[in-house]
C-alpha cells in the first residue's frame, strides 16, 4: 500500500488504536490483545500484530525493541524521526533531544568515511522512581563495606 493511499478504518484497527492510546508507556502486542480480550473485544492476536505493523508503517506509532528483543508500541507523541530513553522496569519513556543524537550519528559516519547515514537509536535505563523502589526493597548488601559496618554489633 502506498503512503498516499489511506488504510481502511476497520473495527479491529480502531479497537487496537484506542487500546494503544490508553497507555502512556510502550506496550507489547500481547498486552494490547489481553486488554482487548478482557474488555470483551474479540480481536485476534494475529490481527493485533498486523494492525500494529500497519500503524507503524503509517507513522502513527513508535516501535522499540526491548533488551529481550520484544517489539513494544506507543502512540507517537511527536511527528518525524525521534528517539527515546525508556525505563527497563516500567517502560516510562522520555523523548530525547534529536539534535545531539543526529550530530553524533553524522559524526560517526563521517569519521568512518560513510555518507547518507541513517540510524536507529534506542536508549534504555532505569528511571529514578524504579531505582528508588528497587533500592528500598533490596536488603543490605554484605559485600558493601558500609552495610557490613552497620551490621556489626
Amino acid at each position: 500500500m502506498t503512503p498516499a493511499t489511506p488504510r481502511r478504518e476497520t473495527r479491529q484497527r480502531h479497537a487496537v488504536a484506542v487500546a494503544l492510546g490508553e497507555s502512556a508507556e510502550f506496550v507489547s502486542a500481547q498486552e494490547i490483545h489481553a486488554r482487548l480480550r478482557d474488555g470483551g473485544d474479540g480481536v485476534g492476536l494475529a490481527t493485533v500484530y498486523r494492525t500494529l505493523q500497519h500503524l507503524a508503517e503509517d507513522g502513527e506509532v513508535d516501535v522499540l525493541r526491548t533488551g529481550e528483543g520484544e517489539a513494544v508500541y506507543r502512540r507517537c507523541r511527536s511527528s518525524g524521526h525521534h528517539h527515546h530513553l525508556t525505563c527497563r522496569s516500567c517502560r516510562t519513556t522520555v523523548e530525547l533531544d534529536n539534535a545531539a543524537v543526529e550530530r553524533w550519528a553524522r559524526t560517526v559516519g563521517e569519521e568512518n568515511g560513510f555518507v547518507d547515514v541513517d540510524h536507529v537509536v534506542e536508549v534504555f535505563g532505569t528511571c529514578a522512581a524504579c531505582a528508588q523502589a528497587s533500592s528500598a526493597s533490596d536488603p543490605a548488601d554484605p559485600a558493601d563495606p558500609a552495610d557490613a559496618a552497620e551490621a556489626q554489633p
